[in-house]
Order: C-alpha cells, then structure tokens, then sequence
C-alpha cells in the first residue's frame, strides 16, 4: 500500500496498480474502515479501481499524520475483502437511434451486430468507479473481443441514458452530455437524482447486468419511471426480469 499526497487537501491510497475484482473488494473494505473509523479531518472517501482518495480538512489534520493514522488502520482490518455487492439488472434498448455506433462498432470487433448486443448483454459487470458525471458508473470489464478505442472525434451531445463502451468498460452516462464512447444503447431507467438516498442508482461495488428490450418495452418503463419513486421501481422490475 501507497500513501501519496494529492494537492492540499487529498490524500491518494494506492493497493495496486492493477484491476481485479478482489482488489476493489479490499479497496471497498478499506474505504468502509476509513469512513467507520471517523478519523478527525476526513472529509470524504472515494473509492475506484485499486486506489481511494481521501478528502480531508488540512485546518484539523496535516498528510504526514494522516498516513501514520491510516497505515496504523491498515494493520488492525487486515486484508480482506469486502462481500459482494448487489446485482442491478439494467434495461437496454440497443441499436437503432437509441445505439447510432451499434453497427460501425460491431463490424469493427468482426462481429454481427447480434453478436455484439449477446456478447455485451451475458456478463455480470463490477462498478468500479463512479464519476465524470454524478452516477455515470464504470463497469468492466468488458468482454475483451468488444474492446475498442474511444471515438477520435467525442460528440458534442450523449443523450440521457447512453449505454456505451470504450476499451474494456462500458458505461451509462445520466445526463444530457459531451461524451466519447460509443453509443450501442440507451436505457429508460434514472441513474441519479438528488432527492433520492443514495442518489445514484449504482454504488461502487455494485454488480450490474444488462437486459436487451424492444421498444415497446423501453416505453412502458419510462412512462413508470416518470411516475416517481424509480429506485423502488427498479426493485419491481429486477424482480419481474428474473
């Protein structure tokens, strides 16, 4: 484990450098050891990949004793990880106006688009990470015979619900933005809202799969997702994809 200074006020803890679902799950615990501990001037802890960021107040506490504290912590949790979490099963409408880069994508990866929607569809992702925008998830790994670089050129506007892939993650982006990955679907499910606790429908740690839907479908979840009340939703509708 590394403890490196991240600006005046960050502190950066590194496991690894390399991804692996027991890694985050250690980094996860950690995190969680951190946050229970309630060590005087930590602000904020967010874990990724195989690192966590620690905010802290630099009025109440300075780096050097931060990392004493820390490292002293490390020795007393030990190096398990933590439980798995929770699988969300998340609708997709792919292709079509919903995927605009489904076909150049598939072509690329010497796939049919068929095969591509199947091949990103039939694994169980991790939520390594949340961030770019608040509950955009990065999920990996993808498939490796889906892995493709981002788009040379990002378009000036992703809409809401985007399910895209770039290198070995896909992702979903919640809102209206300028992105670079590629678009193969879009899903009718809220992935954040700030009256909502959490306010993300994915957490780190999280599993997620997705589930391939026609459009009829698409619109009967949006026009329930638009009643309110979607976290307990996607509960209802998780039950009823099983």
């Amino acid at each position: 484990m590394r403890i490196l200074p991240c600006g005046f006020d960050g502190a950066l803890i590194e496991f690894s450098q390399r991804i692996s679902p027991l890694i985050h799950r250690r980094t996860i615990r950690f995190s969680k050891a951190i946050e229970d501990a309630r060590i005087p001037g930590v602000i904020e802890v967010v874990p990724s990949y195989c690192s966590l960021l620690l905010r802290y107040d630099p009025l109440l506490t300075e780096f050097a004793a931060l990392a004493h504290q820390i490292r002293a912590l490390k020795r007393q949790s030990g190096s398990g990880g933590a439980p798995e979490g929770p699988v969300r099963y998340i609708p997709v409408r792919y292709g079509g106006d919903a995927g605009p880069d489904l076909i150049c994508s598939a072509k690329a990866c010497g796939l049919s688009p068929e095969q591509l929607i199947a091949t990103h569809f039939s694994k169980t992702y991790r939520v390594y990470a949340i961030g770019f925008l608040p509950g955009f998830p990065y999920l990996g790994l993808l498939p490796k015979s889906l892995s493709l670089p981002r788009l040379e050129t990002p378009r000036k506007r992703v809409p809401k619900g985007s399910v895209a892939i770039a290198s070995r993650q896909t992702g979903i982006y919640p809102r209206e933005s300028p992105g670079g990955w590629r678009l193969i679907g879009r899903t009718p499910f809220e992935l954040f809202c700030e009256t909502e606790d959490p306010p993300t429908l994915l957490q780190t740690g999280d599993r997620a799969r997705f589930v391939a839907i026609d459009d009829a479908e698409d619109e009967a979840i949006r026009r329930r997702v638009s009643q309110g009340n979607w976290m307990r939703f996607e509960r209802e509708w998780r039950q009823g994809a099983l």
